[in-house]
């Protein structure tokens, strides 16, 4: 039986470098993202390798995903894998200088939009059981602080303990769940969170060597295709230049 991968967020980033990496291995992809384009140009990129199935879907809309699941076709359930990859960075000021929006939709985005799949597509794989996994998108963000993390910094340190609190609840099903937490990766993450400010996200990866998210993508389907009885509850990832900031400290002039 073919394989089934459910990918959020997969116009760009990790999300599209998953699907091209599935793709590879012959899995069935079902695509979702805000940007239809892109969703159509990555159809007609992969459509004559595996079957595909895109859904222009905002996770922030609990009805429009839970009927998405549900008008899945037959080819692409049950769904094996489910990548919960849809977040996004906004506002790296100090929380001081931040619009209450932004934090609004970080939160809207990275949390409720990642329970909202998390919970539609459960009934699927508890129905695989053994193999299925969920792999959630988190972030070193949200292990250690840094200026600007703020709100940021906080939903994806929900991601990790939701995980782990997954883990339990669906202990017995087979069904595995995995944070996957990378830190400096060159991809649209800047520009978004810069709204659009191409020289901050060139001064951020310039003169380094950041992680590609073509080698978060591998790290994904690593963890999906393990043997059935094991399980990696969280991989925190980071390129070999960087490391933790230390402590800061306010000093008299």
């Amino acid at each position: 039986m073919t394989k089934s991968v459910f990918i959020t967020g997969a116009t760009s980033g990790f999300g599209r470098a998953a699907a091209r990496r599935f793709a590879e291995a012959g899995w069935s992809l079902v695509l979702t993202g805000r940007r239809r384009e892109r969703l159509e140009e990555l159809e007609g990129e992969l459509s004559d390798r595996v079957a595909v199935h895109v859904v222009e879907l905002d996770v922030r809309d609990e009805a429009a995903v839970k009927q998405a699941v549900d008008a899945l076709p037959q080819a692409f359930s049950p769904v094996q894998v489910l990548i919960n990859n849809a977040g996004l960075a906004l506002a790296p000021e100090p929380a001081q200088e931040v619009a209450l929006e932004d934090w609004h939709t970080m939160i809207d985005t990275n949390v409720k939009g990642l329970v909202n799949v998390t919970h539609a597509l459960l009934p699927s794989l508890i129905e695989v059981g053994a193999g299925a996994s969920i792999i959630n998108v988190g972030s070193t963000a949200g292990k250690w602080p840094y200026k600007g993390s703020h709100v940021y910094g906080a939903t994806k340190a929900f991601v990790e303990q939701f995980s782990y609190n997954l883990r339990c609840d669906l202990h017995g099903t087979g069904v595995r769940v995995t944070d996957i937490a990378p830190g400096m990766a060159e991809t649209e993450f800047t520009l978004v969170r810069t709204k659009g400010d191409q020289a901050a996200s060139d001064q951020l990866y310039n003169t380094t060597t950041p992680m590609t998210a073509e080698d978060i993508a591998e790290q994904m389907f690593y963890v999906a295709t393990l043997p059935a009885h094991l399980n990696i509850n969280f991989l925190e990832i980071q390129p070999v230049r960087q490391v933790w900031g230390g402590m800061v400290v306010d000093r008299d002039e």
